[in-house]
């Protein structure tokens, strides 16, 4: 899953594809071209930062951030289009002009979230966070990191699914990096198989994450080699979909990862 990010502010490619107050479609469909011709089978679109300390944007901003891109993108590219997003109005868009995959970092907890998923028929990805993005990083604490977000991870599905939405249409993200420590981010990264047990497809964000830098201080346009790194040991532990910000680089590394998996 590719990254593009059509805000000015999310933490390593805000503003590349957002400038002077709008969207650069040429540009967007240079780079989801680029993307898909890389190895990337899913464009994930987003018009609100969700970095920590990130400002909520309005309704129509997102709205006039996200869905020219996706109208732009749908049809010209060999891909999925998902829409990273937690507004019920923009899934419903989103939706409309040919988008794919409904990706919440707030796992349809927005009013009228869950009912707009359900009515597009998408797929959707349940992320878990805790808190919010302007404060998740302040001072995340858990009793028992990976059985808490295992556990609020179910629970939700199953909310999800008493509301409407299909089983097999449900993706689960751990969130690393959303209201998580170090510890509890490697933590979850080491539970993944545990997480992947549920039977769902698992999606994994760790592309030149804070915790790169925490581990051994590299700066974001630094941490490449060991977003592959993580990559390949998230891929090793069983998520199914890398969402990434260097997708050639990562598309190599995996067809190691599918090379050795398949080897007899």
């Amino acid at each position: 899953m590719g990254v593009m990010n059509i805000t000015p502010d999310s933490f390593s490619d805000g503003g590349t594809l957002y400038r002077d107050s709008t969207p650069d479609l040429s540009l967007l469909r240079q780079r989801g071209e680029s993307m898909v011709a890389d190895g990337a089978a899913l464009l994930d679109i987003g018009g609100e930062s969700t970095r920590p300390g990130a400002a909520a944007v309005s309704l129509q901003e997102e709205l006039d951030r996200v869905i020219p891109c996706v109208e732009a993108l749908v049809g010209t590219v060999d891909a999925t289009i998902s829409v990273d997003t937690s507004t019920p109005e923009v899934m419903r868009e989103a939706a409309a002009a040919g988008a794919g995959l409904i990706n919440d970092v707030r796992a349809l907890r927005r009013d009228g979230a869950l009912e707009a998923a359900v009515e597009t028929g998408l797929p959707v990805c349940l992320m878990h966070m805790q808190g919010e993005p302007a404060t998740m990083q302040a001072n995340p604490d858990y009793g028992d990191v990976v059985r808490e977000v295992i556990g609020w991870l179910q629970q939700r599905t199953r909310d999800c699914v008493a509301a409407g939405l299909s089983p097999e249409k449900v993706w689960l993200d751990p969130g690393f990096g959303f209201g998580k420590s170090v510890h509890h981010n490697l933590a979850l990264l080491n539970a993944l198989p545990e997480l992947s047990a549920l039977g769902h497809p698992i999606l994994v964000g760790l592309s030149r994450k804070s915790l790169i830098g925490k581990l051994i201080g590299r700066e974001v346009d630094e941490r490449m080699p060991a977003s592959l790194a993580l990559a390949v040991l998230a891929a090793e532990r069983g998520a199914r979909i890398i969402r990434t910000h260097d997708v050639r680089e990562t598309a190599d590394a995996l067809a190691m990862v599918r090379a050795l998996a398949e080897f007899k």
